[in-house]
Parts: C-alpha cells; structure tokens; sequence
C-alpha cells in the first residue's frame, strides 16, 4: 500500500466513522470452490455482529466525502473545509481484497458522498460490489449505502450483489430535514426503500419456483435516524420506527445520538456531549415494540412523550400500570410474562415450558436467567421471599431499583438536554 492510498483511506474511514446502521447480521453466504471469503465462519476495522452472535471485523469505508449537499449535521457538508479524497472502483476493490487476505476484515461497509448526482454515485457504489463479487468471487459480507434519489434499476442491481441495503432516513420528520438539509426530502429516501422492499418480495416468489435464483438482499434493509439533532420527541421517532417495521420490509432502525460537528451552524442545538443515554432507552424502546409486543402509545403519549432517563422503558411501563401485578409465573400466559422487567424472551419461553413438569421456585428462576434483582417485585412464585409492587408501592420499588448514579441526584427526573436557538 503506497502512501497516497494510505491517505485516502485514513479520511475516507474517519468520515465514515458516524454512520452506526452497519450490523451484519441476517444473511448467510457462504463460500466456493474457487471463491474468496464467507459470512458464516471464521473470525478476524469496525465491530459488528453477525445473525449467530459472533464480533466480525468491517472495513468500514466511504467511496469519497465530496459531496454535493449542504446538510447542517453533517462533517462532509460541501461548505466544510476538510480534507478530501475519493477512491477509484479499483481501488477499493483491490484495498477490500488485500485486508480480507490479510485476515483484517470479515466484510465491508460502503458509503459515499453524493457527487455529481444521485445516480452516479450509486453506479459507483455498485460497480465496487460487483467487481468483488464477479472478479474476485469474494463471499464475505457487503452492506450498500443506497443514495437517496437513485434509480430503480441502480438500486435493484446493488440488491444483487450486497447482503445489505440501507438508506438513511437521518431526521424523523420532513420539516426539520428541510430546515437543516434544504436539498433533501423524505420522498427521496422512501422511493428507494420501496424499491429495495419490492425486490425483496419478487426474489422470495422468484425462489419458490428456482430455488438457485441469485437472491437480492437477503439481510434486508436498515436506516438511521440522528437523535438530538432536532427537537422531535420520543414519541416522534418511534411512531417512525414503527411505520417503517410495517411498510418497508425493514430490518433494524438505528439511533444516532447527534454528535456536534459543525459548532458554528445556529441551527444545531450546542451539545457539549451526545445524547448516549437517550439513544440507548430509544434501542431498549425499539426492542420491546419488535419481540415483546409493545405498542408506542404503551411507553410514550401526549402527556409523557419522552422516555425516562433514569429506568429502562420496560420497568417505567410496569412502575405506570401496578394493577397488572404481580404476575403468577405459575399461571401467566406468555404475553404477560414478557412483560415483566427481569423477564426476557427466552426465559419466559422456558418458564412456559418447564412449569408442565414441576412447580418453579425462586432459585428456578435463578437458574433459568431471570433477573431476580427486578423481577421479585413483579411475580409470585414458589418460595419468593420478597414483598411486591402492591405491598411495597411503585414509588419504593423504584427507588430501590433505581441505579447508583440517580440515587445521588437525590432521584429527580432528568430531562432531555436540549438547547436550541
């Protein structure tokens, strides 16, 4: 490796850094005779984690970071002075192959900057997956960014030869995306999401009747949403995230806690720090409304429409709704099992299904995977030394649960830290 391509790939990577929707998981390719590379075996210049809970290794690039938008809360804005630099498709192929040989990286992670056009950058982005897919055979993981605003017929090729396809949603609602980024709108983003969904639904009919049909993206899609950035609410974001695990076919939604690049822009809000905490109830949040039934109006409404802070969503909903316990483990369908903090899919599973055999015990959760520390207070069992929700009263059983570093504030609510202009 030269030092010119040394560079590039030192400011092609840092611009890459704040893009999070890169996951692998969710597809299987493994290798062939003749062939270079797989997703499914084998362990290695981002983490990630593939669908069997493995950490896998992702070069995780940009194409280039010339780009043609002006977008407020972005570091490769075209009125940033930064360095710049662009790779050639032959580049990046034949840099993906040499750190894949080298046993650096299991994968890639593409994005790019919009030059010239949508559709040129995306023909672009393509013509790298296809080039290690045909020239160079390789099997292992390729995630495509798909360019808003880009062709049919561009984005149905990326899906032949990516294992992923995402577009980034980036801010929730059109009239703070046309605040900070003028030249974008959502329509742009969701037209390749329906595109990238339909060619998803026609492979799957495809492979009924040919089973060697080539598929198209078979680890779906993904998008990303910046939070803080703007000043939509909880409430806001997850009814997006909702509408788009209905409509599009989507994988994952990601949080992107906004991170202050671009200070001198009046219509940022001046964050000394991301809004980490936020961003990891919207994930806790996210995960019930997909595995454990949760509906939006069950976390956030009108009169609450931000998460707590200080309590997972989980535990906040149970705290709200004490009439709902405890809860027999003895009895309680499955449904209702989840839904008690401590209780996660896989032990209410096995609570449903070892409770045929024997009665279950206080250390027979234990054993199972039940977090004991906050379940006691939301069940009753066999040998459950611990008084309940309703003898002990939400407020208490909050304090008691709550985490070290709330105590010492005395236990006020923390609210969002937001400063806008």
């Amino acid at each position: 490796m030269n030092e010119q391509t040394l560079q590039k790939l030192r400011i092609l990577a840092e611009s890459a850094k704040y893009d999070v929707s890169c996951a692998s998981s969710g597809t299987v390719r493994r290798n062939t005779k003749g062939g270079l590379g797989n997703t499914v075996g084998g362990w290695g210049i981002c983490h990630s984690f593939s669908d069997d809970g493995r950490c896998i290794s992702l070069l995780k690039i940009m194409l280039t970071n010339y780009c043609i938008y002006d977008c407020a809360y972005c570091i490769n804005r075209i009125s940033n002075d930064i360095p710049r630099a662009t790779f050639s498709v032959s580049e990046l192929v034949e840099l993906t192959i040499e750190f894949y040989r080298r046993n650096y990286i299991e994968g890639l992670f593409l994005s790019s900057g919009v030059v010239r056009n949508p559709d040129y950058t995306m023909e672009r982005l393509v013509r790298v997956a296809k080039d290690l897919r045909e020239l160079y055979h390789f099997n292992g993981y390729i995630h495509l960014k798909s360019i808003p605003g880009a062709s049919r017929e561009l984005v149905r090729q990326a899906g032949l030869y990516a294992d992923r396809l995402s577009v980034n949603l980036e801010i929730p609602t059109e009239v703070n995306l046309k605040r900070l980024a003028p030249e974008k709108d959502h329509q742009s983003v969701y037209r390749p999401m329906s595109y990238i969904q339909q060619g998803v639904l026609e492979n799957k009919e495809e492979r009924r009747h040919y089973r060697y049909a080539p598929r198209f993206a078979p680890a779906g899609q993904s998008t990303q949403m910046i939070v803080g950035a703007t000043d939509e609410t909880d409430k806001d974001i997850l009814n997006v995230s909702t509408r788009l695990y209905q409509c599009m076919t989507m994988k994952r939604v990601y949080y992107s806690g906004y991170v202050s690049v671009n200070t001198y822009d009046k219509r940022l809000p001046a964050l000394k720090q991301p809004p980490l905490v936020r961003e990891n109830r919207l994930y806790q949040a996210d995960w019930l409304l997909r595995f454990y039934q949760f509906d939006v109006s069950e976390l956030v409404d009108e009169h609450i429409p931000n998460l707590p802070l200080d309590i997972d969503p989980k535990l906040a909903w149970a705290l709200r709704h004490p009439e709902c316990f405890p809860v027999n483990i003895c009895t309680a369908d499955y449904e209702m099992l989840i839904r008690v903090p401590g209780i996660g899919v896989k032990s209410a599973k096995m609570i449903v299904s070892s409770r045929r055999f024997s009665r279950i015990g206080f250390y027979d959760l234990k054993k199972i995977g039940v977090v004991i520390k906050k379940a006691k207070y939301f069940i009753t069992c066999n040998e459950l030394p611990e008084k309940t929700i309703c003898e002990l009263g939400a407020a208490r059983v909050k304090e008691l649960l709550l985490p070290k570093q709330y105590k010492k504030s005395d236990n006020r609510q923390l609210s969002l830290n937001f400063i806008f202009e």
